[in-house]
């Protein structure tokens, strides 16, 4: 039946040719004439007819290899043969084109029609894409909520444990206070002009304290230097005038008249205190002051010693020591600060 279809088809063109005048069209392969839909052969015909009568035939052309074996398909009946004889006939590209989109719905209508499986199947390949991943996006989501409501959660109970924190260490600051540090108290020693001192001889004024030994070799230059300088600044500043006062640590070196010189060479102001072993010793343990004999050789011996200044106020009682890390100007900035703030 196919057969007879296709010679019939061939028939008709060759005389339809034969009239105009043209070449009879060839026979078409044997693959042209697997021609499935009932009515493929007469949309074919139809074609080439409206192609003859409107220009006339051209040339003929070998077909392309690649439409010739695309038509092998079952389903590609009309569409996909009439493009190939349109291109064996030398039809256009667009031509062809024309022919294979007339089939597409009956394509679609075949995919369709076998129970739907083939939508299916994409549809399930496609979920699969999604679902079947490693991290999906509801998951993605899920967590970053969860980490976002674990840091909000971690912020709020670090603010409230710092507020705790300052609220109890504003209700220690208002508690009322026990007294003062145990540092400063009695003592009798002889100035660096012979005369007998005590603590009583220093009321009424600020008094800058600090403990070291004559032949130190640069430790206590500096920081008597320091001190000399600040109680300057301090002056200048504020008009106030601090006593600044040197108790020795070696009472077997520093005599009367090694303080002496050695005090005048750092401030006309400076007191040199001295005395006996135990005078010092004692004066050592009432403000706090660590010191002791190292590397003995004889009478050439250094001292270690606690390297402190003490402010004590007008009543001799203590106020704050100034370490070895301030310099002469925030040590004068620091005394100053300390004296306004009990005034």
């Amino acid at each position: 039946m196919r057969r007879a279809c296709a010679s019939r088809l061939h028939a008709l063109l060759s005389r339809r040719a034969l009239a105009l005048g043209l070449p009879p069209p060839p026979r078409p392969p044997a693959q042209l004439q697997g021609i499935t839909e009932p009515g493929a052969a007469s949309h074919l015909g139809a074609a080439f007819l409206a192609r003859a009568l409107s220009s006339g035939l051209p040339a003929a052309r070998r077909p392309c290899a690649l439409q010739i074996q695309r038509i092998t398909e079952p389903g590609a009946a009309s569409s996909r043969i009439g493009a190939a004889f349109l291109a064996r006939a030398g039809f256009s590209s667009e031509a062809s084109a024309a022919a294979q989109d007339s089939a597409k719905p009956a394509e679609r209508t075949g995919g369709e029609g076998s129970d739907g499986k083939s939508g299916k199947s994409e549809q399930g390949d496609a979920g699969k894409s999604v679902r079947g991943g490693p991290v999906s996006w509801l998951s993605f989501l899920l967590l970053l909520v969860t980490g976002g409501g674990i840091i909000v959660y971690y912020d709020k109970e670090k603010k409230r444990h710092i507020e705790e924190l300052k609220n109890r260490t504003s209700a220690v600051k208002q508690e009322p206070s026990v007294g003062t540090a145990a540092i400063g108290g009695p003592f009798k020693l002889l100035n660096h002009d012979g005369k007998p001192v005590t603590e009583k001889d220093f009321l009424g004024k600020w008094t800058l304290l600090y403990f070291g030994f004559t032949h130190c070799p640069d430790i206590c230059p500096d920081e008597l230097q320091k001190m000399a300088l600040a109680i300057d600044k301090i002056k200048e500043k504020t008009k106030m005038e601090i006593v600044p006062v040197f108790i020795t640590v070696d009472p077997d070196r520093d005599t009367v008249e090694q303080v002496r010189d050695y005090v005048n060479e750092f401030h006309p102001d400076l007191i040199g205190l001295t005395g006996t072993a135990d005078e010092i010793k004692k004066v050592a343990r009432a403000y706090r002051v660590y010191y002791m004999k190292t590397e003995e050789e004889g009478s050439d011996y250094l001292v270690d010693h606690s390297i402190v200044m003490y402010l004590m106020n007008p009543k001799m009682e203590f106020v704050k020591f100034y370490g070895k890390n301030y310099d002469a100007d925030s040590l004068a900035d620091g005394i100053i600060k300390e004296i306004k703030g009990r005034q």
